[in-house]
């Protein structure tokens, strides 16, 4: 987290004018960079301007200026895109998961007075000013209720909830203008789903509620810990809920390996049982949402304002594919991904024997010998190359583009954000064991 205090412009008008100087600084970039390559005499595409370093470092540091739900795009993209994105550009994005500046100390005051009152500190011992996280919708902060109980205290930003429409749209225009998106290409429907899910991540007493879920249905498991709220101190702008010590997941990377294979054992086992078994998700994989804790072996779960519930044709069609994955049916692998929508049949129309070259590789992952042996290496990616070299003739066919449902892809990025952390700890884990009771 940055040690700079930012003052969140929580205005309409304020967080327009972050939106206008950044469209103007990429558009001066644009020129600079062009004049420079004509000048080498190269005729550069609008597309390789837009997407040179120097735009990208502006549109993060912009981004995680506003915070809210221009961050919470950029965060998407860069968790989601995982391995086929340039790494340049990757590690770019990734600068947004913790770019989080905090608010001023004045700014801070005048959120919680509103919420709590002018003598809102009589409630406390004692309140940390500094935060001890700041992410896209607010930041966290550490306290100590009279009785000396530590909790952790949830701070909306403000004008986050007011802007999340606006911001949205700004985002959706600039991404229209730059050209990086067919002028055909229909993406109303997921920027309203978009829309709702962050206005229900701005709403602190429905995370409250999705959180006490959760807890309960994990209250059992002995892998996992999960705070839970006090509705005294909760409104709908500041969350207050137990403080859990713990280190960032990261931290077990230096574990032996039986630790970390056991804990990203269990998270990939929790996505199954969210996707098969409860109905119910968190789905927000940021590696900042799963904390560890060294000396009990268990893992921590934060963050569930984007907690929701899976639809039954969603789990449905990922039982129809993984099914089809994993007995190596690879025709039913096709008809999967055009009922779950991850590909529309114009796709594989048009471009059936690159798609079919990436289910071949990917079948041959699922059944290499370490994964029939039930110990599957997610560390070897010298596959993502063979599929990576598959994707820029299916991108540059602009008129067929297809972006698939929302519930789908809030679901995908789950299991993508998983696998991303199980390739990031070199975990070695039963695969086929795992997934065969769902299938």
């Amino acid at each position: 987290m940055t040690s700079d205090a930012r003052k969140v412009p929580s205005g309409r008008l304020a967080r327009l004018g972050v939106f206008g100087q950044l469209a103007a600084g990429v558009a001066g970039n644009v020129v600079a960079e062009g004049a420079r390559r004509l000048a080498r005499g190269e005729r550069p595409q609008m597309s390789d301007l837009l997407l040179t370093p120097a735009n990208a470092v502006r549109v993060t540091d912009q981004l995680s200026r506003l915070r809210g739900a221009a961050m919470k795009l950029g965060q998407m993209i860069s968790l989601d895109a995982g391995d086929m994105l340039p790494p340049e550009l990757t590690q770019i994005l990734a600068r947004l998961r913790d770019a989080g500046s905090i608010m001023p100390p004045a700014q801070l005051e005048k959120v919680l007075a509103v919420s709590w009152g002018a003598n809102w500190r009589r409630q406390f011992r004692r309140f940390d000013a500094r935060p001890v996280a700041a992410a896209s919708i607010g930041q966290v902060h550490r306290a100590e209720l009279p009785d000396g109980r530590v909790v952790a205290i949830k701070v909306q930003y403000p004008g986050i909830a007011n802007s999340i429409d606006a911001d949205v749209d700004n985002v959706a225009t600039l991404l229209k203008v730059s050209g990086l998106l067919p002028a055909g290409l229909a993406i109303e429907p997921l920027l309203t789903e978009a829309k709702r899910q962050l206005h229900e991540e701005a709403d602190y007493l429905r995370e409250a509620a999705q959180m006490t879920r959760y807890a309960d249905l994990l209250a059992d498991d002995p892998m996992f810990v999960v705070p839970r709220p006090l509705m005294d101190l909760t409104g709908s702008q500041v969350l207050a809920m137990d403080f859990i010590t713990a280190s960032p997941i990261e931290s077990l990377e230096s574990a032996p390996d039986d630790v970390r294979n056991r804990a990203m054992q269990a998270l990939l086992a929790l996505v199954l049982r969210e996707l098969f078994e409860f109905g119910f998700m968190q789905t927000d994989p940021n590696f900042a949402n799963f904390r560890w804790q060294a000396a009990t072996g268990k893992i921590v779960v934060l963050d569930f304002g984007a907690a929701r519930a899976v639809p039954p044709d969603v789990t449905s069609g990922y039982h129809a594919l993984l099914s089809a994955a994993f007995r190596g049916d690879h025709a039913g692998i096709r008809q999967a991904l055009i009922e779950v929508g991850f590909v529309s049949a114009a796709q594989f129309a048009h471009h059936g024997d690159a798609l079919d070259r990436i289910i071949t590789v990917v079948l041959a992952q699922i059944s290499r010998p370490d994964a029939v042996a039930d110990d599957f290496d997610f560390a070897d990616r010298s596959f993502v190359e063979q599929i990576r070299a598959e994707i820029p003739q299916i991108a540059a066919d602009r008129a067929n583009w297809h972006i698939p449902p929302a519930e789908a892809l809030f679901v995908q990025r789950k299991v993508s954000g998983t696998v991303l952390l199980a390739v990031k700890m070199k975990a070695r884990l039963p695969l086929t064991a795992m997934v065969a009771p769902y299938i």
